[in-house]
């Protein structure tokens, strides 16, 4: 599965990978430091007591994404490479995915009247092709690396542990609701960078697979309650007809 391997302590916020996007997807290149359906990524400064900090944000590309699983249409997929594509012929504009996502990265195209989803798309015909991402490609720093996830948390691993004074001791990304396929390491927190730090480990689709599968039993459950209701109240009003019929009978005596 390939990955990014984002490092903040490299990032100079240069904007060559916000043009290499807008390049890619024929987008407009337009001053923001907001995501937004024509922009897939974005440069944001943040000041910290370690000096102004660069840093990117982009769909996470979770390795089990919530967007995907909420789709009642598969518009959204996670493919084997690694990219959570997106395909707008089959959208239906539900905008579940918008609720979905821990990283509140989709955004839609609210004032089209033909709107369509928009997030980075990993770059996934360049992926397919054996290439790398546009953006990993001209980062002119190295703050961008686009490999194999394995290899890329090796590769992170490697840098934390020979520069312990440098990084947290931490790769956001790799536990975080599953895992994802970007991932950064970092010199100032991450809540810092905008991203969650309170997001479980187990994927966001698996609280959901839980609770759908009690639906079963409960379901059987709730059909025995209603069945039982059924016949009482049945049996109450047979009964009263009974005892209507008696009395009458009786008053004719």
């Amino acid at each position: 599965m390939r990955a990014l391997l984002i490092d903040v302590t490299k990032c100079v916020g240069c904007g060559a990978c916000v043009a290499a996007c807008c390049e890619q997807n024929h987008l407009p290149l337009e001053e923001s430091t907001e995501l937004g359906p024509y922009r897939y990524t974005v440069v944001r400064k943040v000041r910290t007591r370690r000096g102004e900090v660069y840093y990117r944000r982009l769909c996470m590309h979770c390795v089990d994404p919530a967007c995907a699983s909420v789709c009642p249409v598969g518009a959204l997929r996670k493919t084997a490479q690694g990219p959570v594509v997106y395909n707008p012929s089959v959208c239906m504009g539900c905008r579940y995915c918008l609720q979905a996502c821990p990283f509140e990265v989709p955004r839609y195209e609210w004032n089209s009247l033909t709107p369509k989803l928009g997030k980075c798309s990993f770059c996934a015909e360049r992926l397919a092709s054996g290439g790398t991402t546009a953006c990993a490609e001209a980062c002119p720093t190295g703050a961008t690396m686009c490999g194999e996830r394995d290899e890329l948390l090796k590769e992170a691993r490697a840098r934390i542990a020979a520069e312990p004074g440098k990084y947290l001791p931490r790769i956001y990304g790799e536990h975080e609701v599953g895992g994802t396929s970007v991932l950064y390491i970092s010199h100032v927190p991450f809540s810092a960078l905008g991203l969650p730090e309170n997001l479980p480990h187990d994927p966001l689709p698996a609280y959901t697979h839980r609770a759908l599968s009690q639906i079963p039993p409960l379901a059987g459950t709730a059909s025995l309650i209603l069945a039982g209701l059924w016949w009482l109240t049945n049996r109450k009003h047979e009964v009263a007809r009974k005892e209507s019929g008696r009395t009458e009978r009786e008053g004719l005596r």
